[in-house]
């Protein structure tokens, strides 16, 4: 069993929690991720690695509620135990030798994006943080990205901020003021990440993107997480999440991650009705 040590919400739907997890936080590194199911009929939810403190043994995740799963998550407090919390999954992020670098995070995105760029920033990168968001009330961890970036751009679609855009719109502009970028991180929504590659190959900056396909074990064996990655077949629990943007068929994880949408939805209207049920009953 593994203790949440601490907990907050971020913005109405979605919280971070500090979970105690000494023997992940030894070892766990930037673009890495874990696995957990909250009790014993629970299903396996992968989540990336927001943060640890080796020495405090505890690990970060940060996560929406949007469906069963996570919702039952977030009705746990601090005090209360996850069953099963595994990591650190996945290949780190390689993140060494490069001097000036653009991190793109699209809304729960940033989550990922920010321990990244974190990483850059202390070993010497100059780093442009570029987040997109919906609106200004869904914005995230805008004072951490701050504080490890050269400078931070916020945009939204409906313009709430005052900073009306897309990532590739901020992108776009760094890059035509003359800002030479040795890597680009795009971390989001696939279609995001997907526009953010177009734009970035056109002007031949490396870039990396983190992928998110459905997963199921962690460890390769099932292919649930297989992405098709310069014609061949890649896992993404094991050889990324981290693969060259410029070589993902996007389009392809795209149509698999809408496979399971009506039996996530249904779930989800399930367990919201037995929550009404039980608070009616109480």
């Amino acid at each position: 069993m593994f203790k949440i040590v601490k907990k907050y919400p971020l913005n109405d739907t979605t919280d971070f929690l500090s979970v105690y997890a000494p023997r992940i936080a030894a070892k766990a590194q930037p673009g890495q991720f874990i696995i957990f199911r909250v009790d014993e009929t629970g299903e396996r939810i992968p989540l990336t690695i927001a943060g640890y403190d080796r020495e405090a043994g505890t690990v970060s995740i940060i996560f929406q509620k949007v469906g069963k799963s996570t919702m039952q998550l977030g009705a746990l407090n601090e005090g209360d135990e996850i069953l099963d919390f595994v990591g650190p999954l996945g290949t780190p992020s390689h993140l060494d030798g490069y001097s000036r670098v653009a991190v793109i995070g699209g809304g729960l995105g940033c989550a990922i994006a920010y321990p990244q760029a974190k990483y850059l920033h202390e070993n010497g990168a100059k780093v442009d943080i570029i987040a997109g968001f919906r609106s200004k009330d869904i914005i995230i961890l805008e004072d951490e990205m701050k504080a490890c970036s050269e400078t931070l751009t916020i945009l939204t679609d409906d313009g709430s901020n005052g900073n009306k855009g897309l990532v590739t719109d901020g992108l776009k502009a760094k890059i035509e003021e003359g800002v030479k970028y040795d890597l680009v991180i795009a971390i989001g929504p696939p279609m995001m990440m997907k526009f953010v590659c177009l734009l970035t190959k056109q002007y031949g900056i490396k870039t990396i993107v983190s992928m998110n396909p459905i997963m199921i074990d962690g460890t390769g064996m099932c292919g649930g997480c297989r992405v098709s990655v310069g014609g061949k077949i890649k896992f993404a629990c094991v050889d990324g999440p981290d693969f060259d943007g410029h070589e993902v068929d996007f389009d392809e994880m795209i149509r698999r991650n809408r496979m399971y949408m009506d039996q996530e939805r249904h779930a989800r209207d399930e367990h919201c009705n037995m929550m009404k049920m039980a608070d009616k009953a109480n």
